[in-house]
């Protein structure tokens, strides 16, 4: 494929091949939900006469190109027409109605859920530096049926019940939508580690056995894994709980945003780990590009990875 054949490809119907459906079209824009983070109102715009998207909540706008460039974390443009190719078979001309609010499980009629096992999925997590047994462990494999066709993807679970979703090619949610809290059995523990996506809290985790294999199943802290910014007020009053918190967030707007916020509430109890990844966007980024980088100072980067997942020094608070 050609970069004149993609940028000819609808994003519209290449957003429909992926799975995304715009909630509301007002004259030649269509409004999605975000397809490169979770939100609440869609603040995702195709317009559909230029053939341009631009999502508000980034900043970031542009062709197909630098669409795929987005979904895929990479600017090899060899790589992104090669991905853009691969979904010809299932773009076709999309058409859409507004005229009533559909279920958000929609796209997951008969829904299974299982083990974790797909060959596709694993190779998949692969990709994303992420050890596969932990993934297992923390994941479940969904398998259902959208428009008489059958996908699977990686489901892993929050507190109400429903799933966050990813594959290769989707990101969603099986509703309802909620944080997942990860407690430790036996004592209440008074550290928590703050993730703002699953990959970010397996990719810790892969570091972490990586580091020290023989680590303990059982750790001293408990997780949250926020599964979206705009669930940070949901997770607040859990983090209230806990003495000392490391938080993991992404190193962009909404991360900051997020962090700042917690800040305020938490003051002294709060500790910023992203800087052990800075220059990277999130966690996973920072593990996928350390595991292929050619390590010219592994010493130094063993050294980093080590303070990066200790739990949060205690501060001593001035009086």
């Amino acid at each position: 494929m050609t970069t004149q054949e993609a940028k000819n490809i609808r994003i519209a119907d290449y957003l429909q091949s992926l799975g995304y459906t715009p909630v509301k079209q007002q004259g030649n824009s269509l409004w999605y939900k975000s397809p490169l983070r979770e939100e609440r109102d869609a603040s995702f715009k195709v317009n559909t006469e230029l053939n341009r998207w631009y999502d508000f909540g980034l900043g970031k706008g542009g062709n197909i190109i630098a669409l795929a460039a987005e979904l895929y974390h990479t600017e090899n443009v060899a790589c992104l027409l090669k991905r853009i190719e691969e979904r010809t078979p299932y773009i076709r001309p999309a058409s859409f109605s507004f005229s009533a609010q559909q279920s958000d499980n929609r796209t997951y009629r008969g829904l299974r859920v299982g083990e974790l096992s797909s060959p596709a999925l694993i190779a998949y997590l692969q990709e994303r530096g992420i050890n596969i047994e932990l993934a297992k462990r923390e994941c479940m494999e969904l398998r259902f049926m959208n428009a008489d066709k059958p996908y699977f993807a990686i489901g892993f679970p929050n507190m109400a019940g429903g799933y966050e979703v990813r594959n290769r090619y989707f990101k969603g949610c099986v509703a309802p939508k909620d944080i997942t809290h990860i407690r430790q059995q036996g004592e209440p523990r008074n550290v928590c580690y703050l993730f703002e996506g699953f990959m970010d809290y397996l990719s810790f985790l892969t570091i972490r056995v990586k580091n020290n294999p023989q680590y303990p199943r059982l750790t001293t802290q408990d997780y949250i894994v926020l599964n979206s910014v705009s669930n940070l007020t949901k997770a607040e009053s859990i983090l209230a709980t806990y003495t000392r918190i490391g938080c993991y967030l992404d190193n962009d707007t909404a991360g900051r945003n997020a962090y700042d916020n917690l800040k305020r509430m938490l003051g002294d109890r709060l500790q910023d780990m992203s800087i052990h990844y800075a220059g990277y966007n999130d966690l996973n980024e920072y593990l996928c590009n350390r595991q292929s980088a050619n390590q010219t100072e592994p010493t130094k980067q063993v050294q980093s990875a080590r303070r990066m997942i200790q739990p949060p020094k205690k501060r001593r608070l001035k009086m």
